[in-house]
């Protein structure tokens, strides 16, 4: 992720941007390929932390990104930098939701359950419970500290830098640093 705008055949990032806002499919047809790499790249960073649970690979990730975006109809991001910010939010909702899903399977969708002896049981569904406990904890941040909640979004799922970050969200690199810090101790209080 740098600081250009990268160009696409029929025109710059940021006119891309102002046609999808606007809900034209071409335009955001074009911005996923335009920006393709670096929305694969963002798929990586995200399952890298959940490879565990999850039969998603990067790429279906990226596609299941556009789709959903695709199903919005229109986009509210202002550059580049705030439509990773926001790809990569969509990213975390489609593994928090697969997560959901593969956890609610495995707990028999209501049919009674089977005890066992083992902890083999435990051990399968430990990566969809923690990722569903991190985004639960994340959604309480960003309920009494919104900012703090997207400093976290962009810098641990996104994999963005503290540089990219203070771009995106109109403060300095310096506000990221003490956000980060802030974040990651109330978040671990939050998940202990």
């Amino acid at each position: 992720m740098g600081d250009r705008d990268d160009v696409a055949p029929d025109g710059s990032i940021t006119a891309l941007i102002a046609l999808a806002n606007r809900g034209d499919v071409a335009a955001l047809n074009a911005l996923f390929e335009a920006l393709y790499r670096e929305l694969h790249g963002l798929a990586h960073a995200r399952l890298r932390r959940t490879a565990p649970m999850t039969v998603l690979d990067t790429t279906s990730l990226v596609h299941e990104s556009y789709l959903k975006l695709l199903k919005a109809g229109r986009l509210n991001v202002e550059n580049r930098v705030h439509f990773l910010a926001y790809a990569s939010r969509t990213m975390r909702s489609i593994i928090v939701d697969f997560a959901r899903k593969r956890l609610t399977e495995r707990r028999g969708r209501g049919v009674e359950d089977l005890q066992l002896d083992t902890d083999i049981a435990q051990q399968a569904s430990s990566g969809e419970e923690e990722i569903i406990r991190v985004h639960d904890a994340l959604q309480a941040l960003a309920q009494s500290e919104q900012r703090l909640a997207q400093v976290v979004e962009m810098r641990y799922y996104g994999g963005m830098n503290e540089q990219e970050i203070a771009e995106a969200l109109g403060i300095t690199d310096r506000t990221v640093r003490r956000d980060w810090e802030k974040a990651r101790l109330l978040l671990s209080v939050a998940l202990n």
